[in-house]
Parts: C-alpha cells; structure tokens; sequence
C-alpha cells in the first residue's frame, strides 16, 4: 500500500523545512521527477541534459535506463546548488550530483530518509511522510492536472499500467469533476 499523498502545499512545507540547501534540491528534485531515493542519490552532474530538459536515470528499478523531466524551476534550484556545493569544495568534476560526507561518495538513501524526516517534524505535518511520499504526490498531482496515466506510467518508470493505477486511487479531484454519462441524458 501506498503513502497517503501529501497536498501541494505540505510539500513546500516540507521543502522549505528541509535542513540544509542539499537537502532542499534533493527533495525538490524527487517531487519534481518522481524519481526513486535510489535514482536521486545515483544522479551524476553528467546526468543532466539542460538542452533537452531531460535527467538520465541509469540503471534504474529492474536495471532499466530511463528519463525523467526537467521543469525549468528544477533546473534552477540545481544550478543553485551545484555553484554552492563547487564553491565548498563538496562536488567534484563530474561526480555524484548530491555526494556524500566524502565527496567520492553519493549521499545514501538512508541519510536522504533522514532528512525528509527531520523536514516533516518541522514543517509540523503530522502523517507519515517518506521519500517515496514525494513520488507518490508527484503521480498524484499529475493526476489531478490530468495528465494521462499512460503518461505517468512513463514517468515514474512502470512496467505495467496497473502498478500506476494504485496511485488514481487517491486522485479523488479528478473523480469529483468526472460529469456521469447519466448527466447528459437529462439534457436531451
């Protein structure tokens, strides 16, 4: 079973509350892209492709090579934090895009789990909230736009449809703007 979704606006919360600058580009990228705590710590500099607004996900679940989209804002904020994190000295020339304590190092999943912990305890949200939370608000409020589920399917990296469909089942927005084809009968 799936995480609750947060609302739009927890996940700023969550963001913003996020405890260092690493951590903020982190999160804002798992939300962005959907992408997996195990796809974002992977992420390399090099994976970047700011002429086709694209990430390259290499070796993703099921050892599958993927791309994510990049949002303009996204490409922003890691622009942000790459000059931050050169200028410290905590990036080297092509490595791991959000390293670890030791640069040759990538951050861990473990250490990215922490972080959204400590984020959620003070932005006061009070669900559980994980990684794979983001990824569930980014499949869901895509839904709520909208956007076709074969769509998301692609983004989120599934094989099959039926693993997407979990996440329609909270979409409940959607549901409620669904006019029944009962509705048009009255009007005929």
């Amino acid at each position: 079973m799936c995480p609750a979704p947060c609302r739009c606006e927890e996940v700023a919360r969550l963001i913003a509350a996020a405890p260092n600058l690493k951590h903020q580009t982190a999160l804002s990228l798992a939300y962005a892209t959907g992408l997996r705590a195990s796809e974002v710590v992977s992420l390399k500099v090099g994976d970047i492709d700011s002429q086709r607004m694209t990430l390259r996900v290499e070796q993703g679940k099921g050892s599958k090579d993927r791309y994510a989209m990049l949002s303009p804002v996204l490409l922003e904020r890691l622009r942000v934090w790459w000059r931050v994190a050169r200028a410290q000295g905590k990036m080297l020339e092509g490595g791991w895009l959000f390293p670890g304590m030791n640069p040759v190092d990538p951050l861990t999943t473990r250490q990215l789990n922490r972080a959204i912990h400590m984020a959620a305890e003070s932005a006061h949200i009070d669900k559980r909230v994980s990684m794979h939370t983001l990824r569930h608000s980014f499949a869901t409020h895509l839904l709520e736009q909208k956007v076709d589920i074969r769509v998301i399917q692609v983004l989120l990296g599934h094989k099959k449809l039926e693993t997407t469909a979990m996440y329609a089942q909270v979409a409940t927005e959607v549901l409620r703007e669904v006019v029944s084809p009962l509705e048009q009968l009255s009007t005929a």
